[in-house]
């Protein structure tokens, strides 16, 4: 079965994930001694700020396909 996934639920699936991110970037405390997680931070950052560009790419890009109508 294909789903069709339209510009519009790329972008919120964009901005979802890089909202995921972000916050668990955050959360990780470099000196919580308690998780032993092997997740850089600064990596999860670069990660969800590509997702950011990511959102605004899509959201711009269906900016221009309702102005070029």
């Amino acid at each position: 079965m294909i789903f069709p996934v339209d510009l519009g639920e790329l972008s919120v699936l964009y901005a979802v994930i890089a909202l995921i991110l972000l916050v668990t970037s955050e959360l990780l405390s470099p000196y919580h001694h308690r998780i032993n997680l092997l997740v850089s931070r600064k990596r999860l950052r670069v990660v969800a700020i590509v997702f950011s560009v990511l959102f605004i790419v899509t959201v711009s890009l269906r900016i221009f396909n309702m102005i070029d109508l």
